[in-house]
């Protein structure tokens, strides 16, 4: 990794661990063993690397879609709901639930990034839905776009109220947004 990837990597990190507000250039400085004179050579301010970690997040986003461009709407689903499970086992908050806390104290350019961000994400989410409903895969009653804003409001507060309780509610939920969606019989 370079060392422009490894500061994004870092602020990922502190993003996701702690909030966008709770972190300093020195505490990725301190982390990553670099002088804070070369975070700045990368990022003027701590906005540009906010941007940059949200666009590192779309590139992953936009890599896993042409990945699975060619498997089924349920394989995309459980992929989608794997990314969750993994920032559930890493003990993490997703980047969208971090830094939506943050909204009101961050600059335009890293809402813009953020809402850009959660476009595309609810998009991919409304547009494999709708693939499984005309498939005969998945079934329920209301728009793909609502369905979808309910399928990721669930697993996003999951990943963050099972920190405070029951770690197996991850799953719990997971399991019955699967369901939910199968066909009934």
């Amino acid at each position: 990794m370079t060392t422009r990837e490894i500061i994004i990597d870092t602020a990922d990190q502190l993003i996701r661990g702690n909030g966008f507000n709770a972190f300093s250039f020195k505490d990725i400085s301190n982390k990553i063993g670099i002088k804070t004179a070369s975070i700045h050579y990368h990022f003027p301010t701590k906005s540009d690397l906010g941007v940059a970690t949200v666009k590192e997040h779309i590139a992953r986003l936009e890599r896993i879609k042409a990945e699975l461009s060619g498997e089924s709407p349920l394989v995309k689903l459980n992929r989608f709901l794997s990314i969750y499970a993994q920032i559930k086992s890493d003990n993490k908050v997703c980047l969208v639930g971090s830094l939506a806390t943050d909204l009101n104290t961050v600059d335009d350019a890293v809402k813009n990034e953020l809402k850009d961000f959660a476009e595309r994400v609810l998009n991919w989410v409304a547009d494999v839905l709708a693939d499984g409903k005309e498939q005969k895969v998945f079934e329920f009653q209301v728009p793909p776009r609502t369905k979808a804003l309910m399928v990721i409001t669930n697993i996003l507060a999951i990943v963050q109220l099972s920190r405070l309780t029951d770690d197996q509610d991850f799953d719990i939920v997971k399991e019955t947004i699967l369901q939910e969606l199968s066909p009934k019989k």
